[in-house]
């Protein structure tokens, strides 16, 4: 069972750009929970949420992208 590297070090360079977006997502959407009273808080969770999604989507593309690397 051969492993294409090309492939593979694609699928891991998704993965560790879902690092960050896992970390500061939810930061950003807590401090935008702190600051309810402040008139960009609708602006600042959609931007939170949009960066947990990003994430989560790159997380899925990185797994993808290793089992393809793996035929």
């Amino acid at each position: 069972m051969a492993v294409n590297k090309e492939i593979l070090y694609k699928g891991v360079g998704k993965l560790l750009w879902s690092l960050p977006c896992l970390f500061v997502g939810p930061t950003v959407i807590h401090f935008s929970f702190k600051n309810q009273q402040q008139p960009l808080f609708p602006v600042i969770l959609a931007v939170g949420c949009i960066i947990c999604v990003v994430g989560m989507f790159l997380i899925f593309k990185g797994v993808m992208t290793i089992v393809k690397s793996l035929d």
